[in-house]
Protein backbone atom coordinates (compact mmCIF):
# COMPACT_ATOMS: atom_id res chain seq x y z
CA UNK A 1 0.00 0.00 0.00
CA UNK A 2 1.31 3.32 -0.89
CA UNK A 3 2.97 5.48 1.71
CA UNK A 4 3.32 9.12 2.01
CA UNK A 5 4.93 11.58 4.43
CA UNK A 6 2.97 14.09 6.51
CA UNK A 7 4.20 17.19 7.99
CA UNK A 8 2.14 18.94 11.11
CA UNK A 9 2.30 22.16 13.05
CA UNK A 10 1.26 20.91 16.57
CA UNK A 11 0.07 23.51 19.39
CA UNK A 12 -0.26 22.36 23.10
CA UNK A 13 -0.34 23.09 26.99
CA UNK A 14 2.14 20.84 28.32
CA UNK A 15 1.92 21.92 31.70
CA UNK A 16 0.27 18.16 32.53
CA UNK A 17 3.22 16.55 30.45
CA UNK A 18 6.30 15.03 30.86
CA UNK A 19 7.58 16.14 27.58
CA UNK A 20 7.41 15.84 24.32
CA UNK A 21 9.11 12.57 23.75
CA UNK A 22 7.76 9.45 24.43
CA UNK A 23 8.23 7.83 27.78
CA UNK A 24 8.31 4.22 30.06
CA UNK A 25 5.93 6.12 32.49
CA UNK A 26 4.12 9.37 32.66
CA UNK A 27 1.79 11.44 29.61
CA UNK A 28 3.83 12.90 26.66
CA UNK A 29 3.11 14.99 23.34
CA UNK A 30 4.65 12.47 21.30
CA UNK A 31 2.72 9.46 22.85
CA UNK A 32 -1.25 11.41 22.48
CA UNK A 33 -0.36 12.02 19.01
CA UNK A 34 1.08 8.27 18.45
CA UNK A 35 -2.45 7.08 20.13
CA UNK A 36 -4.56 9.13 18.19
CA UNK A 37 -2.62 8.50 14.80
CA UNK A 38 -3.02 4.52 16.21
CA UNK A 39 -6.60 5.25 16.65
CA UNK A 40 -7.51 6.87 13.58
CA UNK A 41 -5.54 4.83 10.98
CA UNK A 42 -5.01 1.60 12.67
CA UNK A 43 -1.42 1.74 11.78
CA UNK A 44 1.60 1.77 14.37
CA UNK A 45 3.37 5.36 13.78
CA UNK A 46 6.48 6.75 14.55
CA UNK A 47 6.21 10.70 14.69
CA UNK A 48 9.47 12.54 15.19
CA UNK A 49 9.83 15.99 16.63
CA UNK A 50 11.39 19.45 15.19
CA UNK A 51 12.60 19.62 19.11
CA UNK A 52 12.05 17.84 21.95
CA UNK A 53 11.02 20.44 24.87
CA UNK A 54 11.09 18.81 28.76
CA UNK A 55 8.28 18.85 31.02
CA UNK A 56 5.91 21.90 31.54
CA UNK A 57 6.80 23.72 28.65
CA UNK A 58 4.43 24.35 25.83
CA UNK A 59 4.31 24.72 22.25
CA UNK A 60 2.48 27.24 19.49
CA UNK A 61 4.39 25.77 16.41
CA UNK A 62 6.28 22.80 16.93
CA UNK A 63 6.90 20.49 13.76
CA UNK A 64 6.48 16.94 13.36
CA UNK A 65 6.28 14.77 11.03
CA UNK A 66 5.11 10.61 9.99
CA UNK A 67 4.77 8.29 7.39
CA UNK A 68 1.22 6.87 6.79
CA UNK A 69 -0.81 4.84 4.31
CA UNK A 70 -3.95 7.21 4.69
CA UNK A 71 -5.70 7.41 1.72
CA UNK A 72 -8.09 9.57 2.51
CA UNK A 73 -8.08 13.75 2.11
CA UNK A 74 -6.00 15.53 4.78
CA UNK A 75 -8.46 17.63 5.68
CA UNK A 76 -10.73 14.61 6.99
CA UNK A 77 -7.12 13.38 8.96
CA UNK A 78 -6.87 16.47 10.59
CA UNK A 79 -10.25 16.52 11.84
CA UNK A 80 -10.17 13.38 13.25
CA UNK A 81 -7.10 13.72 14.94
CA UNK A 82 -8.18 16.96 16.36
CA UNK A 83 -11.61 15.03 17.43
CA UNK A 84 -9.85 12.61 19.45
CA UNK A 85 -6.20 14.12 20.72
CA UNK A 86 -7.03 15.47 24.17
CA UNK A 87 -7.94 18.97 24.85
CA UNK A 88 -4.20 20.27 25.66
CA UNK A 89 -2.79 19.19 21.92
CA UNK A 90 -4.16 20.47 18.58
CA UNK A 91 -3.03 20.03 14.89
CA UNK A 92 -2.78 23.65 13.19
CA UNK A 93 -1.83 22.30 10.07
CA UNK A 94 -0.93 19.27 8.19
CA UNK A 95 0.51 18.73 4.94
CA UNK A 96 2.42 16.20 2.77
CA UNK A 97 5.92 16.71 2.46
CA UNK A 98 9.12 14.97 0.44
CA UNK A 99 9.45 11.43 1.22
CA UNK A 100 12.90 12.94 2.44
CA UNK A 101 11.49 15.81 4.54
CA UNK A 102 12.78 15.42 8.21
CA UNK A 103 11.39 17.75 10.95
CA UNK A 104 14.38 17.62 12.86
CA UNK A 105 17.90 17.49 10.33
CA UNK A 106 15.80 19.93 8.44
CA UNK A 107 14.86 22.71 10.50
CA UNK A 108 17.29 25.57 10.10
CA UNK A 109 16.36 27.39 13.55
CA UNK A 110 13.80 27.11 16.41
CA UNK A 111 12.22 30.05 18.35
CA UNK A 112 11.59 30.00 22.19
CA UNK A 113 9.77 32.67 23.70
CA UNK A 114 9.64 32.88 27.86
CA UNK A 115 6.84 34.87 29.16
CA UNK A 116 7.67 36.61 32.81
CA UNK A 117 4.92 38.15 34.93
CA UNK A 118 6.68 40.74 37.65
CA UNK A 119 4.44 42.23 39.57
CA UNK A 120 3.74 42.14 43.49
CA UNK A 121 0.82 40.02 42.92
CA UNK A 122 0.38 36.90 41.20
CA UNK A 123 -2.27 36.29 38.33
CA UNK A 124 -4.24 33.38 38.29
CA UNK A 125 -5.02 33.84 34.35
CA UNK A 126 -1.61 34.78 33.39
CA UNK A 127 0.14 31.80 35.63
CA UNK A 128 -0.42 28.84 33.35
CA UNK A 129 1.88 30.30 30.94
CA UNK A 130 4.41 32.82 32.61
CA UNK A 131 6.90 32.42 35.54
CA UNK A 132 5.23 35.09 38.30
CA UNK A 133 8.65 37.21 39.33
CA UNK A 134 6.87 39.73 42.43
CA UNK A 135 10.24 42.06 41.91
CA UNK A 136 10.08 44.52 38.98
CA UNK A 137 12.72 44.01 36.37
CA UNK A 138 14.65 46.10 34.45
CA UNK A 139 14.42 44.97 30.98
CA UNK A 140 16.86 46.99 29.49
CA UNK A 141 19.97 45.74 31.61
CA UNK A 142 18.56 42.19 30.36
CA UNK A 143 18.43 43.22 26.94
CA UNK A 144 21.46 44.88 27.11
CA UNK A 145 23.18 41.96 29.25
CA UNK A 146 22.15 38.78 26.88
CA UNK A 147 23.14 40.36 23.39
CA UNK A 148 26.75 38.24 24.41
CA UNK A 149 24.87 35.06 23.85
CA UNK A 150 24.41 36.08 19.41
CA UNK A 151 26.73 33.94 17.64
CA UNK A 152 28.43 30.64 17.85
CA UNK A 153 30.22 29.33 20.94
CA UNK A 154 30.26 26.80 23.68
CA UNK A 155 26.79 26.90 25.66
CA UNK A 156 27.75 24.27 28.00
CA UNK A 157 27.73 26.02 31.46
CA UNK A 158 23.98 26.50 30.05
CA UNK A 159 22.75 23.25 29.97
CA UNK A 160 24.07 19.84 28.09
CA UNK A 161 23.58 18.64 24.87
CA UNK A 162 21.26 15.11 24.26
CA UNK A 163 23.37 12.29 24.85
CA UNK A 164 25.55 12.95 27.63
CA UNK A 165 23.45 11.04 30.22
CA UNK A 166 25.09 8.07 28.20
CA UNK A 167 28.83 9.70 27.64
CA UNK A 168 27.81 10.88 23.88
CA UNK A 169 27.37 14.77 23.32
CA UNK A 170 27.40 14.55 19.44
CA UNK A 171 29.71 16.02 16.30
CA UNK A 172 29.21 19.67 17.93
CA UNK A 173 29.04 18.83 21.66
CA UNK A 174 27.58 21.60 23.35
CA UNK A 175 28.72 24.26 20.61
CA UNK A 176 25.21 25.97 19.70
CA UNK A 177 24.85 29.18 16.92
CA UNK A 178 22.32 31.60 18.71
CA UNK A 179 21.01 33.75 15.74
CA UNK A 180 19.21 36.11 17.61
CA UNK A 181 17.84 37.09 21.22
CA UNK A 182 16.54 40.34 23.08
CA UNK A 183 14.06 41.14 26.11
CA UNK A 184 11.25 43.07 25.82
CA UNK A 185 8.08 44.50 27.55
CA UNK A 186 4.78 43.13 25.80
CA UNK A 187 1.76 44.41 28.02
CA UNK A 188 1.37 42.91 31.35
CA UNK A 189 4.52 40.28 30.81
CA UNK A 190 8.56 40.68 29.94
CA UNK A 191 9.15 38.21 27.11
CA UNK A 192 12.83 36.72 26.48
CA UNK A 193 12.84 35.55 22.61
CA UNK A 194 16.04 33.46 21.58
CA UNK A 195 16.44 31.65 17.83
CA UNK A 196 19.17 29.22 17.34
CA UNK A 197 20.04 26.73 14.82
CA UNK A 198 19.58 24.17 18.04
CA UNK A 199 18.96 24.45 21.78
CA UNK A 200 21.14 22.55 24.59
CA UNK A 201 18.78 20.44 26.95
CA UNK A 202 17.85 23.12 29.39
CA UNK A 203 19.71 26.06 27.97
CA UNK A 204 16.54 28.69 27.69
CA UNK A 205 15.62 28.31 31.15
CA UNK A 206 18.94 28.42 32.32
CA UNK A 207 19.66 31.16 30.18
CA UNK A 208 16.28 32.98 31.32
CA UNK A 209 17.13 32.03 34.96
CA UNK A 210 20.36 34.30 35.06
CA UNK A 211 19.05 36.99 33.01
CA UNK A 212 16.12 37.41 35.95
CA UNK A 213 19.47 37.95 38.30
CA UNK A 214 20.53 40.82 35.79
CA UNK A 215 16.80 42.26 35.70
CA UNK A 216 16.68 42.50 40.07
CA UNK A 217 20.37 44.16 39.51
CA UNK A 218 21.53 40.79 41.45
CA UNK A 219 24.26 39.96 38.56
CA UNK A 220 25.91 42.48 36.54
CA UNK A 221 25.85 42.22 32.84
CA UNK A 222 29.61 41.57 32.88
CA UNK A 223 28.92 39.02 35.35
CA UNK A 224 26.45 37.19 32.94
CA UNK A 225 28.45 37.42 30.10
CA UNK A 226 31.30 35.53 32.00
CA UNK A 227 29.13 33.07 32.64
CA UNK A 228 30.15 31.77 28.64
CA UNK A 229 33.54 31.80 29.36
CA UNK A 230 35.08 28.65 29.61
CA UNK A 231 37.66 29.82 32.30
CA UNK A 232 34.75 30.65 34.53
CA UNK A 233 32.59 27.34 35.03
CA UNK A 234 31.01 28.54 38.05
CA UNK A 235 27.22 26.76 38.20
CA UNK A 236 24.81 29.39 36.93
CA UNK A 237 22.05 29.95 39.04
CA UNK A 238 19.09 27.56 38.27
CA UNK A 239 16.55 27.39 35.29
CA UNK A 240 13.64 28.97 35.46
CA UNK A 241 10.40 27.48 35.76
CA UNK A 242 8.72 25.46 32.25
CA UNK A 243 5.32 27.16 32.63
CA UNK A 244 7.16 30.33 30.85
CA UNK A 245 8.75 28.82 28.30
CA UNK A 246 6.90 28.04 25.06
CA UNK A 247 7.92 26.94 21.28
CA UNK A 248 6.49 29.37 18.69
CA UNK A 249 8.07 28.58 15.41
CA UNK A 250 10.56 26.37 13.55
CA UNK A 251 11.86 27.88 10.86
CA UNK A 252 13.02 25.85 7.46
Amino acid sequence: MPRQRLMAVVEYDGTNYRGFQAQREGATIQGEIEQALATITQERIRVVAAGRTDAGVHARGQVVHFVTAWRHPLEDLQRALNAVLSKDVAILELRAVSPDFHARRDARSRVYVYSVYDSKVRSPVLGRFSHHCERALDVEAMNQACQCLVGEQDFGPFGWAPGSERGYVGRRGTVRRVLRVECARQGELVKVTIEADAFLRSMVRRVVGNLLLVGRSDLSGDEFAALLDLKHRRLPAGAAPACGLCLVRVNY
